[in-house]
């Protein structure tokens, strides 16, 4: 169990836990295309109300049978779905994983819900989604459609809403050869979303009273 300092985070986003998520996928419909790479970044709240990145859980996927795996989505992500050292595991692992880390957080932040963070949010959450209604899964702990989204709020913070350009302004170390990695881009949204909620509260904006 977490310290009691450390549940201010269900009073600061009304009872729900964000939780940041990125995937690279074999396209852009997310019905169709695969998901290649899933990552779920974890953010906790300190004693100061500040927010920060804790631990980032990820995995390769394998594509469901019958997906669309558009050559030109590879050639961008530079993800081989066939790599004999791979490891991936299936769409319904993958998520069943993530959603138990994701519940026990949920569980130990005193929060009622999870909502999804992501640079361009609904992107990921049409293909997590399609993926809970596609393996059957029947508690998904996330929001069905609110989100929070990282590439406006970086708009509104920064005047950047391109995720390299967004952390540069932010302070953020960015790699362009380590982008376009589920966890790799996870983490770095994670650390975006921390430091415009950290800004905001700095700069004098609304936080929760704690006693």
């Amino acid at each position: 169990m977490l310290e009691t300092g450390e549940h201010r985070i269900n009073e600061r986003f009304r009872g729900f836990l964000p939780v940041v998520v990125d995937l690279e996928t074999g396209g852009f419909n997310a019905g169709t295309d695969a998901i290649l790479e899933i990552a779920a970044s974890i953010v906790r709240m300190d004693d100061e109300g500040l927010l920060s990145v804790h631990r980032t859980v990820s995995y390769n996927v394998k594509p469901f049978e019958g997906a669309n795996i558009e050559q030109a989505a590879l050639d961008f992500t530079g993800i081989d779905p066939w790599h004999p050292f791979r490891e991936a595991v299936s769409e319904d692992e993958a998520l069943t994983e993530i959603f138990r880390v994701v519940r026990k957080e949920i569980r130990d932040q005193g929060c009622n819900r999870a909502i999804l963070v992501g640079h361009n949010a609904h992107f990921d959450a049409g293909f997590v989604n399609a993926a809970v209604e596609r393996c059957s899964i029947k508690r998904n702990p996330f929001h069905p459609f609110s989100h929070f989204d990282t590439a406006t709020l970086a708009g509104l913070a920064y005047g950047q809403t391109v995720l390299a350009r967004a952390c540069s302004e932010a302070g953020i170390a960015f790699d362009n050869n380590e982008a376009h990695s589920a966890a790799y881009d996870a983490e770095r949204t994670a650390e975006l979303f921390c430091e415009i909620v950290n800004r905001w509260k700095e700069s004098g904006g609304w936080m929760p009273k704690f006693d």
